[in-house]
């Protein structure tokens, strides 16, 4: 109530000044206007004041609260410095709050991770995916889609051996596809893209999709136009105000429009599959899940159906291109900057591999410069500052501050990743924080560029297979180095994603 009492007499009074007036000059309907505003405000108001021993943070506007903040990366990097590691802000009547640190982002996804396992309640993606997909999904279907997908994803033997197979493969696509360029300054991301893209597909659907493949590239520029979408200042507003937001175009009708396209686009290729489907021959995830369809039809709240697999299929096509893309751009850009690591890289990877085999999984053991240099460029990177938010399950304290059901949750990844208390020159990209004194390779706590808990990113592991055959196969053939005159940046763009601007590289042939 504090809010409440500090403010309530200058808000008397002009409520008081303005609906007198009104009244006085006749004017009923302005009156009426002003006394259902001023109400709306005082029960925003009561929603919206923080209960007590709230973690501290800026006063918002009235309606709005913070709304500039949003999720912002260095807006929220500023707040920090003044309030500390856990902080809160408003947008609307929604309360946030930011934890950052290894220490209390540890907390909050590990020793409380049981407490922080819900996604927070999005109007616009409610729209899109109606409570399915993994992503986005909380309670029973959540953890019954999750496990599906787990188990699929983590099989070992020669379920692993497929995986990794499929990832040869396209790496062989990739390295022709980059051999076309002859030396021309070119940019990577689109090769790149499809390539890690055309992974999911093959897992997936049993089949990989040429880089011109007009459906496939519609696929991916609509995703990633959805993806910067999303961070629009509009599309805050409108998860704030969806009832009114709906009656207006705007960038949550694009989002919509592209979601719709791509949600149809793979139950295209779902019912092709359907066609020919045979219980006892899996080829891939779709035939599995297509027979799960029928095995759990009396478990509805599962929602094991055709709509649901599609959802599913989207967020692993958007959680495993976007940022893995990112990734590898980060790591193309690096190598061009620092051709001394990169040197390091294919001097081990001739000593390890030489040049008349492709890698494979078995050569990272062999490889700890290798691997420390692809961990350094994943905690540079930072592709995901913020993660993915949280939403406290039941009532609970971090840090000795009360955090209600309900309260969004944001783990500030980036924090962690630059942590001076776990890293030795967090600013710097340095691959011997991932090296001991023997130049063996050596875990740290703090990598955490995946997240961490039972809400970590699904396909880790298939990440870390497609991040080691990707570059070894790319830095096997090839050099890379930076236009003649050109300084490459590394300055990064996206709102919830970070990649590398737009940027052009040279390759020449080892």
């Amino acid at each position: 109530m504090y809010i409440l009492g500090k403010h309530f007499p200058l808000i008397f009074y002009i409520s008081l000044y303005l609906y007198f007036s009104c009244i006085f000059h006749e004017k009923a309907w302005l009156a009426f206007f002003t006394f259902i505003l001023e109400v709306r405000y005082f029960v925003q108001l009561l929603k919206s004041r923080n209960p007590h021993n709230f973690p501290p943070g800026p006063w918002g506007l009235p309606f709005l609260g913070n709304i500039s903040v949003g999720l912002d990366q260095h807006a929220i990097e500023k707040l920090s410095v003044k309030y500390g590691d856990i902080f809160s802000f408003r947008v609307a009547t929604q309360k946030i709050v930011v934890v950052s640190g290894y220490k209390l982002v540890e907390e909050v996804l590990l020793t409380q991770g049981h407490n922080f396992l819900d996604r927070p309640v999005s109007p616009l993606f409610n729209e899109v995916y109606q409570g399915n997909g993994i992503c986005k999904s909380s309670g029973y279907r959540w953890r019954r889609q999750r496990q599906f997908f787990d188990s699929q994803l983590k099989k070992s033997g020669e379920a692993k051996r497929k995986q990794e197979l499929i990832i040869q493969q396209e790496c062989v696509f990739l390295c022709e596809a980059i051999q076309k360029n002859k030396g021309c300054p070119f940019n990577p991301h689109p090769i790149i893209n499809s390539a890690v893209a055309n992974v999911i597909a093959s897992l997936v659907f049993g089949k990989r999709f040429d880089y011109e493949d007009t459906d496939f590239l519609n696929l991916l520029n609509l995703s990633a136009e959805s993806s910067l979408l999303a961070g629009s200042p509009l599309v805050q507003v409108y998860g704030e105000f969806p009832s009114l937001m709906k009656r207006f175009q705007g960038p949550h009708t694009k989002i919509w429009a592209n979601y719709a396209t791509m949600v149809g686009f793979l139950k295209k290729q779902i019912e092709m599959h359907k066609k020919d489907w045979d219980p006892f021959v899996h080829r891939d995830f779709s035939d599995v899940y297509i027979g799960e369809i029928d095995k759990r039809r009396r478990d509805t709240d599962a929602a094991f159906s055709v709509d649901n697999l599609a959802h599913c299929v989207l967020d692993l096509i958007e959680a495993g291109t976007g940022p893995m893309t990112s990734t590898l751009c980060w790591g193309l850009l690096l190598m061009a900057k620092h051709p001394e690591v990169q040197k390091g890289v294919q001097a081990e990877i001739d000593c390890v591999i030489g040049q008349s085999r492709r890698p494979c999984l078995l050569d990272r053991a062999s490889m700890p410069y290798t691997e420390a240099v692809l961990h350094e460029i994943q905690r540079v990177g930072n592709i995901l500052p913020l993660g993915i938010p949280h939403s406290a399950g039941r009532d609970t304290t971090v840090c000795n501050y009360f955090i209600p059901k309900g309260t969004v949750v944001v783990t500030n990844l980036a924090s962690v990743l630059n942590d001076k208390t776990q890293w030795e020159r967090p600013q710097q990209f340095y691959p011997e924080h991932f090296l001991d004194d023997q130049g063996k390779f050596r875990n740290r706590e703090a990598f955490l560029p995946y997240s961490a808990g039972k809400r970590a990113c699904l396909g880790e592991n298939l990440a870390r297979m497609e991040i080691f055959l990707f570059f070894t196969s790319v830095l096997q053939r090839f050099t890379i180095s930076a236009p003649q005159g050109v300084k490459l940046s590394m300055e990064a763009h996206g709102a919830s994603l970070l990649s590398p601007k737009p940027f052009h590289i040279c390759v020449s042939s080892r």
